[in-house]
């Protein structure tokens, strides 16, 4: 008798086409599970069953995960969002000893992708193109006096997600206006070229890299990729794999990286699935068919670059209407 690979799936929001694809791969072998902490999240009523959960900072929250893990034989759990990811790397153990593998990096991977200027102190001790990043605003001054760096810049959080309370600014006034307001900002330097995005995958068994795709983002919407064009570049598929396996990164990670005058700068890293992943599943990178390898406890293949240039991805709207007792109305 073939094991059921049951999964449960975090936080899953909108993101009704993941649970979709891990449906369609796991073919009857397993059940889809979904949580979230609102019954409005649509993509709950994709999974083939569903939970509302606590919120993250409410005491019983990681109980309730691990008791519907338990309760559903559930073998795999990844989430969807930033914040879920240090606690699944966090408390690994506690959901491995009752049989659920999280899909996730290790904790202190996970950290340094959160950590936004630990992540550049990171990429320039290693020797990658990166995008120069202070905490300390004097020190920016000193670099734009000696022509080190000028306007504009970003200012942000250190540790952030979804593009959230990023100010472009161009002047003294607007830094010291934004420091004086917030707490752990941080100057990162405005790179005027493509912006590109790789999802990967690092094989959780054997930690080798074992998939990329690599698209050029044309336009974002909320800090996610909205209209994007698949491209290849070994030079760039070398740089991300070294870079991944170097970091310590472990399952599906996104990484966003700029091209400016030939040369490719890392930014960013989301070691989840990205909000642009269904334009590489839709090319046929199938990074669950390489989660359920995994949970079967075997390593895959590398396979990295195996898709067509030139294809579009365009997102667009859909709605979902339901009755007063979150029946779904035809």
């Amino acid at each position: 008798m073939t094991e059921q690979l049951n999964i449960l799936i975090l936080s899953c929001g909108t993101r009704n086409k993941i649970l979709q694809y891990f449906k369609k791969e796991l073919d009857g072998n397993g059940l889809v599970y979904a949580a979230d902490t609102s019954e409005l999240a649509p993509a709950l009523y994709e999974a083939d069953e569903h939970f509302i959960i606590p919120r993250l900072d409410e005491e019983n929250y990681l109980d309730s995960i691990l008791s519907i893990c338990k309760e559903n034989n559930i073998k795999a759990v990844l989430s969807l969002i930033d914040p879920e990811l240090n606690v699944l790397a966090k408390h690994k153990d506690d959901f491995l000893n009752i049989g659920t593998l999280p899909i996730v990096s290790d904790k202190e991977a996970v950290e340094l992708s959160f950590d936004k200027y630990k992540m550049f102190k990171f990429l320039e001790t290693n020797g990658y193109n990166t995008v120069k990043s202070y905490i300390d605003k004097e020190e920016f001054y000193k670099d734009i006096e000696y022509g080190v760096i000028d306007y504009p810049v970003f200012v942000k959080p250190v540790k952030g997600s979804a593009s959230i309370n990023i100010s472009k600014v161009t002047s003294k006034e607007e830094v010291d206006l934004l420091f004086n307001r917030f707490d752990n900002l941080m100057i990162q330097e405005f790179v005027d070229g493509p912006e590109l995005g790789a999802d990967v995958y690092i094989d959780m068994i054997s930690g080798e890299t074992v998939a990329i795709f690599t698209k050029e983002k044309i336009k974002m919407k909320a800090g996610e990729t909205d209209k994007s064009v698949s491209f290849k570049e070994y030079e760039l598929f070398e740089l991300i794999s070294r870079f991944c396996e170097e970091a310590g990164f472990k399952g599906i990670v996104d990484v966003d990286v700029f091209k400016v005058k030939g040369e490719y700068y890392i930014s960013e890293v989301n070691p989840r699935f990205g909000g642009g992943y269904p334009h590489a599943y839709e090319c046929g990178v199938n990074v669950p068919e390489l989660i359920i390898n995994n949970i079967k406890r075997k390593s895959n293949e590398g396979n990295v670059g195996n898709f067509e240039a030139g294809v579009h991805m365009l997102k667009f709207n859909e709605i979902m209407i339901m009755n007063k007792d979150n029946h779904i109305l035809d």
